[in-house]
């Protein structure tokens, strides 16, 4: 009995040994994991909960246009923040108070709501407690002085940040957009780009006691930020601001009910010279609406559900870019595709006839064309010239459904173009299924389907640069701060749409209709050989989209321009009178930028302005020579005066038609009689230039300048009122537009 008690002693013993043994060991494995293995893992979990960190915030890259000018930017603002540990820990030594003061103050300073300020003081388990972001630097020092004047440094700090500012305003608003308030792009190149504009921030870590204080010998670190990269940009800063000038001419004078848009191109590479949507918008204050869209919210009761609905409605239109975000009927611009698909399959000539009765029975439904009396007997040239629907109605025919879809596929139409923007939409085209034959003769003149500008301008670049369909883009390269570069765009083609020779022949009918008596001779650019269709289409509430697309110079085209006007009101709303004669105001002011000089024709002469020289200074007969080598005439006012000028008119610089042309000379004064402007509105070239040379006055042609002799070429706009008195010999400027229905595609 003695010897089993002593057995079950040891036994217990024994037991317990390797029980403590045991939990020896598992201590040990503990500490060998958490020391050892886990070392890195426990350290940080350490360090975060006795480590605070400051981030060190990256700069944001700089957006060029392609020329260098600066177009975003980010400039220094502060932070306004207070440490309500740190108030607390005030309040404990020296007395309640101070929250209340710190308060009231900076609410004062930074018109702020002081409730909600105290509020923020109260939250003492925090280090800091942000009051207000992007504070200018005198209302940022006037925060600093009032901390310093009470005593209040610990508890009220302002950090140095870093706002976007946008030199230009409103200048390319939907194709730059903007930032938010913590810097991250929100819309346009600055949300496509953002991974490399943001840079990576930095952080500061150190030691921080229970009381927020720095911890002696405490742990710090350092992780310095990477500043983004400068965006060098394909855009033109003088290509942009003349595109957004003829459009904001193009949306007055049609009174665009739903906002106009265009686009420059490089035809060869897809780079986007300039891109606008008007109305435009402040970047720099981009949650501000415009007077029109108040006026529209204006009819909820703010505050409401719905009227936060609409205000956003509003916001989103006018931030949204109507070049890619939004889909339209192409109408007869689209004609230049399915001319290419018909010379390219050769089931179609410039030379092949055709006969127009107005109207075209397919698949038993009556299709009009937009000459209602119909265009007679012409040949395929023509009819693209002057935008036969028949014409090209049979010409689908002849290609039939698949072909013709195939073609449709290859110009990029049933894919978004991939450009470099968010937001993009596609187009809205026919399932090859249900394209029968009246789905196939609406679509060959551009009707009944829907594509973005943005397709279309793609396609027709297209054609003009030889068949190949690019990719549009605005990159050009990022580069960093010693101006390296990171990253550059390689131009994208995605295949050939058709042969170089079939676009040859396409630009060549182009041409000719736009430089003759084709639908898009509004587009005609004194000087330049321009190919252009316009368009007309009509929406499902009945209003008007009219277009024109172009490219430049035809017979070599480096870019392509398009315009297109949605919903003009004024009255007229084809695309030949609302977007043609705006596109050659664009043209003619480009093209030379572009170093392209102009080549004047024999007919060209005739309405090309020359430029008066000064003549001050100079002798009777020096003046009279120098004027007559110009093709002018020379008067002078007082027969009887002395040899030297004293005074002219029109001034030195100014631009006067050659033919009829006269420059007034004085020798014994300045000029006191004065004549009255003509009447002209409504009136010919012919008759307008009679008027005027009747009255002693000089005319300057605007507008339409080809086939001035034709009685389609009317004014539609003089520079001086009828019966206004001026001197005589000044210059009238008058515009012309082709008003004639052969225009109205």
């Amino acid at each position: 009995m003695k010897r089993s008690f002593h057995s079950l002693f040891r036994q217990r013993g024994v037991i317990l040994f390797f029980l403590f043994v045991g939990v020896m060991l598992g201590l040990l494995a503990i500490l060998l994991r958490m020391q050892v293995f886990g070392y890195e893992t426990y350290q940080q979990k350490v360090l975060d909960q006795i480590t605070v960190g400051s981030s060190l915030k990256a700069e944001r890259g700089n957006i060029y246009d392609r020329n260098g000018n600066l177009l975003a930017t980010s400039i220094t603002t502060y932070r306004i923040y207070i440490s309500p540990v740190d108030i607390r820990a005030y309040e404990k030594k020296n007395g309640a108070g101070a929250a209340a003061e710190i308060a009231k103050g900076l609410s004062r300073i930074l018109s702020k709501d002081e409730e909600t300020i105290y509020k923020k003081t109260q939250r003492y388990y925090l280090l800091d407690e942000t009051i207000q972001k992007n504070v200018e630097k005198a209302l940022a020092d006037e925060v600093l002085q009032f901390a310093k004047d009470r005593g209040y440094t610990t508890m009220i700090h302002r950090e140095a940040t870093t706002k976007r500012y946008y030199p230009y305003t409103s200048l390319a608003a939907q194709t730059i957009g903007f930032t938010g308030g913590d810097g991250q792009g929100l819309f346009g190149l600055e949300l496509y780009y953002d991974q490399y504009l943001a840079g990576t921030d930095g952080k500061y870590v150190t030691a921080k006691d229970a009381g927020g204080r720095d911890m002696p010998n405490g742990y710090t670190g350092y992780l310095p930020a990477e500043d983004g990269l400068d965006m060098h940009t394909t855009l033109d800063l003088y290509i942009q601001t003349q595109l957004e000038r003829v459009l904001q001419d193009a949306a007055d004078d049609a009174g665009a009910a739903n906002r106009v848009c265009g686009v420059v191109m490089e035809v060869d590479t897809g780079a986007i010279l300039g891109m606008a949507t008007l109305p435009s918008y402040d970047l720099n204050s981009p949650y501000t609406l415009s007077e029109a869209a108040l006026s529209q919210l204006a009819a909820y009761e703010e505050g409401s559900e719905e009227y936060r609905a609409k205000r956003n409605e509003l916001l989103y239109e006018m931030w949204n870019n109507k070049t890619i975000t939004e889909t339209y009927e192409p109408g007869s611009t689209f004609k230049i595709i399915t001319s290419a698909m018909g010379i390219e399959e050769g089931v179609v000539t410039p030379a092949d006839p055709f006969h127009c009765t107005g109207a075209f029975h397919v698949g038993g439904v009556i299709i009009r064309c937009h000459k209602r009396t119909g265009h007679g007997s012409l040949d395929f040239s023509t009819g693209l010239q002057q935008s036969c629907n028949p014409v090209f109605m049979q010409v689908a025919a002849r290609l039939g459904v698949e072909r013709f879809y195939q073609y449709v596929q290859a110009f990029g139409y049933l894919r978004k173009t991939g450009i470099d923007l968010p937001s993009e939409t596609g187009s809205i085209f026919h399932q090859l299924a249900s394209i029968h034959e009246v789905e196939l003769a609406t679509a060959a003149f551009g009707q009944r389907f829907n594509v973005s500008v943005m397709q279309q301008i793609t396609a027709v670049a297209a054609v003009a640069n030889g068949g190949t369909l690019v990719t549009p883009h605005l990159l050009s390269s990022f580069k960093n701060e010693e101006g390296a570069t990171i990253l550059a765009y390689a131009t994208k083609e995605r295949g050939q749409a058709v042969s170089e020779a079939t676009c040859k022949t396409v630009s060549e009918i182009l041409e000719a209709g736009v430089s003759g008596g084709g639908g898009a001779k509004n587009a005609y650019v004194c000087g330049y050989q321009i190919a252009a269709k316009t368009g007309t289409s009509e929406k499902l509430n009945g209003k008007r989209i009219g277009s024109c697309v172009a490219y430049a110079p035809a017979n070599a085209p480096k870019i392509a321009v398009i315009i297109m006007v949605d919903e003009p009101t004024s009255g007229m709303v084809y695309g030949s009178v609302v977007a043609a004669p705006y596109v050659s105001d664009l043209l003619a002011n480009i093209l030379p930028y572009l170093g392209y000089a102009p080549s004047y024709t024999a007919e060209d002469e005739k309405t090309a302005p020359v430029t008066v020289e000064d003549y001050i200074g100079l002798t009777r007969a020096e003046a009279a020579k120098r004027i007559r080598a110009l093709g002018l005439t020379p008067t002078f006012s007082d027969e009887n005066g002395g040899d030297t000028i004293t005074a002219q008119v029109p001034s030195a610089g100014t631009a006067v038609l050659r033919e009829g042309g006269r420059v007034i000379l004085y020798t014994g004064g300045s000029p006191r009689e004065t004549v009255q402007v003509p009447s002209l509105l409504g009136k010919t070239a012919q008759e307008a230039n009679v008027l005027l040379l009747d009255a002693g006055l000089n005319i300057e042609i605007t507008g339409a300048r080809n086939g001035l002799l034709e009685s389609t070429a009317r004014v539609v706009a003089v520079s001086h009122a009828a019966g206004e008195y001026v001197a005589p010999g000044s210059v009238i400027t008058v515009t012309f537009r082709h008003l004639d229905q052969d225009s109205s595609e």
